[in-house]
């Protein structure tokens, strides 16, 4: 398997001299596309009923937990980053820490299936699941990620926002009043004014 890992890597991973408008895409791909998961969560949060509302607050414990479990498998299980064994070439620098699974794509993935599992907020979903495609190759032609990375970030996400989705009623109704509270005081002014949805 980590055979068919390092060919599939170094059949994506950049050249030594790789196209510079592809290197910049990629680098854009690769550290700033990320941000369009959170900043769909706080539109859908801003604009949003409750029930929508509900559904960010949802979409975020599923990106949480990928994360975490993210970090539990690095904790048992340490996977080198390819320039970490020498491998391919970097274009990004990167903390020398356990690859597998993604954090970037568990996080996007997570999120964007969270929203799959909804009507309202699918197509939005749909949007960020596909921008984790090209999210995944820049990851591993800048140098950072072997593929399997991206699968097993897949999988990571796909149980997370599976597990959110089943078990919202031990948790979602409560964190949505806590939550709801923090940002009705936070905003209290911008709701006053109409600004915002209270």
């Amino acid at each position: 398997m980590q055979e068919l890992n390092e060919t599939l890597f170094l059949l994506i991973n950049a050249p030594v001299t790789p196209n510079a408008i592809v290197l910049a895409v990629a680098k854009v791909l690769a550290d700033q596309a990320i941000w369009l998961a959170p900043m769909a969560l706080i539109i859908g949060w801003f604009r949003g009923s409750e029930r929508t509302r509900k559904l960010m607050l949802e979409a975020t414990a599923s990106g949480l937990a990928g994360l975490l479990i993210n970090q539990v498998i690095g904790l048992f299980w340490q996977h080198p980053r390819p320039f970490m064994v020498g491998l391919g070439n970097t274009f990004i620098p990167h903390v020398a820490d356990s690859s597998f699974p993604s954090d970037h794509l568990t996080l996007l993935w997570s999120i964007a299936f969270s929203f799959l599992m909804h009507q309202r907020p699918r197509f939005a979903g749909v949007v960020l699941a596909l921008l984790g495609l090209p999210v995944a190759w820049a990851r591993i032609y800048l140098g950072v990620h072997f593929p399997m990375d991206m699968v097993g970030a897949a999988l990571v996400a796909v149980s997370c926002a599976y597990l959110c989705f089943r078990e919202e009623r031990w948790f979602l109704d409560s964190v949505y009043r806590w939550t709801s509270a923090i940002y009705r005081q936070l905003f209290a002014l911008p709701i006053r004014r109409g600004w915002v949805r209270p």
